[in-house]
């Protein structure tokens, strides 16, 4: 073959050893050739194959075409780029752009004869476990392959067309389908796959393939027992009984599916007598969530998402060493409401005392009551030279010596970025109602599954926030300023404080801040929180 000169020169320039290899190549070349025509037997079939191989070698490392190289390297040095030699999956394949090349490398029958061959090797294996006196598992392995192999041929079976060979001639003693006849001939191989899996006690498998084989005909009666079979061995009670009723649909006289409903009926029946317990709560919270919403919205009441995770990835290291972080002394608590008792709303309340690490947690505070009830409760005035907390070492802790103040959140403008860590202003129904839904899912109210789903979902809207915040100041470190604050009265109620413009509540749960006043926390404090004003007790 003829090659351009001119991108010889510019692959040699690039790299001088090129042009050496490719020399010594062609000098090896004409050593092996003349070795050849001195031998006895002149060169044979092997050494004209070599010859023309290490001849077709030079001819293509002799240049490239205009921007061939380039698009080449870049394809290799591509991190999501895998060789087809070592795929491992149809999918990763076909990423690669070769799996038609390497298709017809190895197969030269139609899809429909391939087919056909690959569901009787997997049959054969198959039955050869089964036989298998030493329990040998690669049978069931290679049984599963060949399923998944002959339902990749029958992917690209045209239903309605016979089968020609590559010079376009209708092939002789070959089957051609319908489109329903292949659809019932891919659900047999799927089920025949989740029938290989319980082998193996692949029990997810085994419900993925017989949900698979379910797509193409519902009507398979074999592919509804395995997928109650794979329900029940990871115990999903619920979804067994749905499989097991779906194929008694198709026929009520089966005998597996029958047996295996009788076994599993007191699972069943208690398994949805529990979604329908947890379905009534979850309307019940419903209908809360939205009184809730209706009672702030019209007593200028605003409501705030707290993050609920800190990370977005397991392995991702947290110094607080949990997913609450500043936020830890919520979590506990997550999942509160307020309530209406004798006419008035009563809300969660945390008082948060910085200065020692600690926090309380006022399940019910009245909307009328004075700070300074609770407070007098929690800290009593000394009357045997020492205070009621174990914590409080210097005896500071005393009602009439603290400050009380809350936090302002949301000072950000409407189209302003709000760091990951600060409180973001829940501004719809729907959004109060996903944030708390989240917040007790992540304590564990509806299971480990539940919470893993939660977990997910924050962290996709943790890491949207970081990227965004990241983006337009270019370190999650360059924080806003540290929160204003206002001081509240010990006499004030706690309506006044819900009523301020300036409050928003952070999980549904209202957060006061609390110091000694002579404590030098209390100064510090101040120093990075600026203090807009005090709430003065109504006259």
């Amino acid at each position: 073959p003829t090659m351009s000169t001119s991108n010889t020169d510019d692959s040699t320039k690039e790299d001088p050893r090129c042009g050496e290899l490719l020399e010594q190549m062609n000098e090896t070349k004409k050593k092996w050739d003349a070795e050849a025509l001195d031998s006895e037997d002149g060169p044979d079939e092997t050494d004209a194959l070599l010859s023309k191989a290490i001849e077709a070698a030079i001819a293509q490392g002799k240049g490239w075409k205009e921007g061939e190289k380039e698009a080449y390297m870049a394809k290799y040095f591509d991190d999501d780029y895998l060789h087809p030699l070592f795929a491992t999956t149809p999918e990763e394949l076909e990423k690669s752009g070769m799996t038609e090349a390497f298709s017809s490398i190895v197969y030269d029958e139609p899809p429909s004869q391939l087919m056909i061959a690959f569901k009787k090797k997997g049959n054969t294996a198959f039955m050869n476990g089964k036989k298998n006196r030493a329990k040998n598992v690669q049978y069931y392995r290679d049984a599963i392959n060949h399923y998944y192999e002959a339902f990749m041929w029958a992917e690209r079976v045209e239903p309605g067309v016979a089968p020609t060979d590559e010079h376009g001639i209708t092939l002789d003693d070959t089957v051609y389908y319908t489109e329903s006849e292949l659809d019932e001939y891919k659900s047999t191989l799927c089920a025949n796959a989740a029938m290989a899996h319980i082998q193996l006690r692949n029990w997810g498998h085994c419900k993925d393939d017989s949900n698979k084989a379910l797509i193409f005909n519902d009507k398979n009666l074999k592919a509804w027992f395995r997928l109650a079979k794979g329900h029940q061995m990871l115990h999903n009670w619920e979804e067994a009984g749905d499989a097991i009723d779906s194929g008694l649909a198709c026929d009520g006289e089966n005998k597996d599916l029958i047996e295996l409903q009788n076994l599993l009926e007191k699972r069943i029946r208690r398994s949805r007598l529990d979604r329908q317990k947890r379905e009534r709560a979850r309307a019940e919270r419903v209908s809360k969530v939205k009184e809730i919403w209706k009672y702030c919205r019209e007593n200028g009441v605003q409501l705030g998402r707290i993050p609920l995770v800190s990370t977005v990835t397991d392995d991702e290291e947290n110094d607080d060493g949990d997913d609450e972080a500043r936020w830890h002394h919520h979590h506990p608590h997550t999942g509160c409401l307020p309530h209406t008792s004798s006419g008035e709303k009563k809300w969660p309340c945390m008082f948060v005392y910085p200065s020692h690490n600690q926090s309380d947690f006022i399940e019910h505070f009245g909307e009328s009551d004075m700070l300074a009830l609770q407070m007098a409760e929690i800290f009593p005035e000394i009357e045997q030279d020492e205070t009621t907390m174990p914590w409080d070492y210097n005896n500071e802790f005393v009602c009439s010596k603290l400050a009380i103040y809350f936090e302002v959140h949301c000072t950000e403008a409407d189209d302003e970025l709000i760091h990951p860590e600060c409180v973001e202003l829940l501004k719809q129904q729907g959004d109060a109602m996903r944030f708390y839904e989240s917040s007790r899912a992540l304590k564990g109210d509806e299971g480990a599954d539940m919470a893993n789903l939660a977990r997910l979902v924050e962290r996709k809207h943790l890491y949207k926030q970081r990227k965004a915040w990241k983006k337009k100041h270019g370190s999650l470190w360059a924080k806003p300023n540290a929160c204003p604050v206002v001081r509240v009265h010990p006499g004030g109620t706690l309506r006044q404080v819900l009523t301020d413009k300036r409050m928003v509540v952070p999980n549904f749960m209202v957060t006061f801040v609390l110091f000694p006043e002579e404590h030098p926390a209390h100064k510090e404090y101040l120093k990075e929180h600026k203090c807009l004003g005090i709430i003065e007790p109504e006259q």
